[in-house]
């Protein structure tokens, strides 16, 4: 038979409160969140986006080429396909190589 003495009263409870670990795994959804979100643009290698620097990216699309230009803040998304054109003025800066192994080389031209 269990007995309750009168010093149980003053001991304190040492079990804890069950809603604690609530908080824990709220703060580990946040990170898995945000570890999601990086693993994303990773794999669509956008990470230059996340920078405070201008960025242009260009891709290869089924339907042709899409360009990305973040310039501040703002991002704007270009599709260019087969039967546009390009029309500007410039200078030749450079040529791009593609190696045997698929990688492109820019050399800037002197």
């Amino acid at each position: 038979m269990l007995e309750v003495t009168p010093h149980r009263n003053r001991r304190e409870d040492r079990s804890g409160d069950p809603l604690d670990g609530l908080v824990n795994l709220f703060d580990l959804g946040i990170v898995l969140a945000v570890a999601f979100l990086l693993a994303a643009l990773a794999s669509l290698k956008l990470e230059d986006v996340l920078t405070s620097s201008d960025v242009t990216l260009v891709r290869s699309t089924p339907s042709g080429q899409q360009v990305i230009v973040k310039h501040g803040d703002s991002v704007r998304t270009i599709e260019v396909n087969g039967r546009q054109r390009v029309v500007g003025q410039g200078s030749r800066i450079g040529s791009v190589y593609r190696l045997s192994d698929g990688r492109t080389v820019f050399v800037p031209s002197r």
